[in-house]
């Protein structure tokens, strides 16, 4: 008895030194890497560095250019809000964290706008349009002052100067960064993927900054290592502020949040970023294999979390008879999230940043956005609105929860994360009794973030009919072709030809020939909108007509002069241009 006592206590006694050492281990281990990482940082900054020092110009060359050639800066854009600048030998003080311009005889400033780019500000950094901590100013010196400031660094790279939004979060990292730099470097030949994007925001990298370094074969620069290169950089080319294009959603710094009164981006075009987007990302675009359809539900992990997702995910297989599968930013790299998801038919989750990879869906797929207890759908569109737009393809269902039972709220989390503790009592319970956030402007309502932050229990069912309420038949729908916009030309050839019936009576032939373009097209449906308004008169008689010759004799009057418009249009809203009016005497 006593000799096994004595094995066990050997036994224990081993198993705790190798317990102990291997704890010594793995903590020298996690150690060493935290060191790697340093060096690692370090040495980034180093090559970003020596990137600038083995490409920098002859300081004397660029000095003598900047002050007999001048600097220069020429916009494009009436408004700051649609602005983009691009300057020669524009400069930044490390010290002052201003931009400069030094002015010589040779300067070129367009438009010269004096002290009106003041008002508010020469143009938006961001893409976000109109938002006070997103302007963009300079200072203005006399070249002759150089002598007197520290030797400046003169950077050869062709730069894009920005400010990133909201660099923590994937919808603003995709729809207020990503597209509109994208979209920015084509409109400029120079900004090709040798250009150097710089981030003058005053944010750290952020969760996603890889996705930043795609855009360009350079390594991004951030405001805070500009303090690294000098006291004083010269880009000896850049452009300054970002295309706004691309955006179609307003955040509610105005008025509530929602689409934007007027979009100028199509599918098309979103679709073409996604594929540059995937090529670097090496993900392929071929379909699998296998041909295998499938759902994927995203998944938070740590708030706003759907409470019975396993049975959803179980419910959602037997009602479609399709694999359902789950992906999460902390269990997936974002290469590893779009593959799964650029082949998938169906995309489920909470709202959230996440939905903005519904961009990589293939066309005929469908979106299904949750919302917690009282927060209506209609109200918060970003992923709606982006399904909706011509050309993407996609089908959208929106679930609200109705059910206060089904969810779990957290009144004593920190403000920004759903807590209202810090509230009145009485601005607690009003919350806390309301049946549905109205509509707010942004940012810190403590009604919206204390619902949108909520668990949701969602009432499988119930989620099921609304998908069943678009999805009529099985999911089957990744063959769906892209549906290209070509609009009609004008109408060719019009002419207008009169006929007087008697003293009161009138007749008016109007003809044309079709738009030069529709004998190359395949359209479903062609008709033509024919405008007639009596000359003097304020009011006009519109027509819709499927051939190409009329005659007009209601309220049609003798020796009256009549104007005429006409135009083309194919499948019921795809408007073509009005021909030259016509002038037509009965």
């Amino acid at each position: 008895m006593r000799g096994s006592n004595c094995k066990m206590n050997i036994a224990a006694v081993l198993n705790g030194l190798l317990v102990s050492v291997l704890a010594a281990v793995l903590w020298k281990y996690a150690k060493l890497q935290e060191h790697t990482y340093s060096v690692e940082e370090e040495l980034l900054l180093t090559q970003q560095s020596q990137e600038l020092s083995q490409v920098r110009i002859d300081y004397h060359a660029a000095l003598q250019s900047l002050q007999e050639e001048g600097t220069r800066m020429v916009c494009t854009g009436k408004m700051h809000t649609d602005r983009i600048c691009r300057f020669d030998y524009l400069c930044y003080s490390t010290e002052a964290e201003e931009f400069v311009f030094f002015h010589s005889n040779s300067s070129v400033m367009l438009p010269n706008l004096g002290s009106r780019r003041f008002q508010p500000a020469l143009l938006d950094l961001s893409s976000v349009e109109d938002h006070n901590t997103q302007y963009f100013n300079f200072l203005e010196l006399p070249a002759a002052a150089l002598k007197f400031m520290p030797k400046p660094v003169f950077v050869p790279d062709v730069t894009l100067i920005l400010n990133r939004f909201n660099p923590d979060n994937l919808m603003h990292i995709f729809h207020d960064d990503l597209l509109p730099i994208y979209y920015t470097m084509l409109l400029y030949p120079d900004l090709d993927q040798d250009a150097r994007l710089v981030f003058m925001e005053g944010w750290n990298e952020g969760l996603h900054f890889d996705l930043y370094r795609l855009m360009s074969n350079k390594q991004p620069l951030l405001k805070e290592q500009l303090k690294n290169f000098g006291k004083l950089l010269c880009f000896t080319k850049s452009y300054v502020g970002l295309s706004k294009m691309t955006t179609w959603y307003q955040y509610g710094f105005v008025q509530p949040q929602g689409a934007k009164a007027n979009i100028l981006v199509s599918g098309l075009e979103i679709r073409q970023f996604t594929r540059f987007l995937m090529e670097k990302l090496n993900v392929s675009m071929e379909e699998s294999s296998s041909g295998e359809e499938y759902i994927v539900v995203f998944s938070r992990t740590v708030n706003r979390l759907i409470l019975n997702e396993a049975e959803i995910i179980l419910a959602l297989a037997q009602e479609f008879q399709m694999k359902t599968v789950t992906v999460s930013l902390d269990d997936h790299s974002f290469a590893d999230i779009v593959q799964i998801i650029s082949r998938a038919s169906m995309l489920v989750s909470m709202h959230g940043a996440q939905l903005i990879t519904s961009v990589f869906l293939p066309r005929g797929a469908v979106v299904v956005e949750i919302f917690p207890y009282a927060v209506n759908p209609d109200h918060y569109t970003p992923y709606k609105t982006l399904a909706s737009l011509p050309g993407i393809d996609l089908q959208y269902v929106a679930w609200q929860n109705t059910n206060e039972e089904n969810s779990v709220a957290f009144p004593d989390r920190p403000w920004d994360q759903g807590g209202i503790a810090h509230l009145e009592k009485a601005e607690q319970e009003r919350i806390m009794k309301s049946k549905e956030v109205p509509q707010h402007l942004c940012c810190r309502n403590p009604e919206w973030l204390f619902r949108i932050y909520q668990d949701t229990k969602v009432d499988i069912p119930s989620l099921i009919e609304a998908i069943r309420q678009t999805v009529k038949t099985k999911l089957n729908l990744k063959k769906a072709k892209p549906a290209i916009v070509v609009h009609p030309g004008k109408v060719r050839d019009p002419k207008c030809q009169a006929s007087i019936q008697g003293t009161s009576e009138a007749r008016l032939t109007v003809s044309w020939q079709i738009p030069w373009n529709l004998k190359y097209l395949k359209v479903r449906e062609v008709k033509y909108e024919v405008w007639i308004q009596e000359q003097g008169e304020n009011t006009y008689m519109p027509y819709i007509l499927p051939h190409q010759n009329y005659t007009f004799s209601e309220n049609i009057k003798p020796f009256t002069t009549y104007l005429v418009w006409i135009r083309c249009f194919f499948n019921k809203t795809l408007l073509g241009p009005f021909a030259d009016v016509l002038v037509c005497r009965t």
